[in-house]
């Protein structure tokens, strides 16, 4: 398709059959999140199920014993020192599905970085974004950590970069297997419009700055915080009442 549909700002192309499908991001951080911040912290909710999660495409394991690493998966015999590693048998799938031009341009699955315990691995997926947009690579929102890693960020321009979605993960547990499963998120990916993060304007001001406009706003948030007997989730509430609203002016 030369050109993205109006309404999508993501497509995503799946190399890899059977990846397991993005989907979109959870307002309760894949099921994570305590039952009081999932229903009245809106924004804790809204930052969780901002994006899609994206999943390995297989099960497998890493470890780092503080020099080299290995990994394995499901159905392996065993452990395989890491430089670079296909997905087990796409190699003869890429050069399948690929043009004979690009038949040897088959992206590697995991690749060990120049960085001490770093590696990085591919979703199995390609992703291109509508013009303007560009997406954020990050770990995964409010999800709390259980496995021995943590997940770099980084953002690609993807409306004019088509190559493989990954994540670069860096290691922070030694000589114990890390565990990587096809059913947990392995990154979340978030659109973002290029003009909110190539140098965005701001001004900062004094409380002399604010006029009667600024503190009545402020007195109408911090106001309902004083009163004992207040409603939990009054700005959630708040919130999505009036998204709702702007949602059904839009349509």
């Amino acid at each position: 398709m030369d050109q993205l549909k109006q309404s999508v700002i993501c497509q995503f192309y799946r190399l890899i059959p059977g990846a397991p499908e993005p989907r979109r991001a959870d307002r309760s951080a894949d099921g994570t999140l305590p039952v009081n911040a999932y229903r009245y912290c809106e924004a804790i909710a809204s930052a969780s199920a901002f994006g899609w999660y994206l999943y390995p495409p297989l099960s497998f394991s890493l470890i780092w014993d503080g020099a080299e690493i290995a990994w394995t998966y499901e159905g392996a015999e065993g452990w395989y020192p890491l430089r670079g590693a296909q997905y087990p048998g796409f190699l003869q799938t890429f050069k399948n599905l690929a043009p004979d031009t690009v038949a040897d341009l088959s992206p590697p699955f995991l690749t060990q970085g120049m960085l001490p315990g770093v590696v990085q691995i591919w979703s199995g997926y390609l992703a291109r974004t509508a013009p303007g947009w560009a997406l954020l690579s990050r770990g995964t929102a409010n999800i709390p950590r259980t496995q021995g890693y943590e997940n770099y960020e980084g953002i690609l321009e993807s409306d004019s970069w088509l190559g493989p979605l990954f994540t670069n993960i860096r290691l922070t547990r030694t000589n114990s297997p890390v565990e990587f499963h096809r059913r947990r998120p392995l990154v979340q990916i978030q659109p973002l419009s290029r003009e909110s993060y190539q140098s965005p304007s701001f001004d900062v001001l004094e409380a002399a700055d604010m006029g009667c406009a600024e503190w009545q706003r402020f007195e109408a948030t911090v106001r309902p915080n004083t009163d004992q007997y207040r409603k939990l989730g009054h700005y959630a509430v708040d919130t999505r009442k009036r998204l709702r609203a702007e949602a059904s002016i839009d349509t």
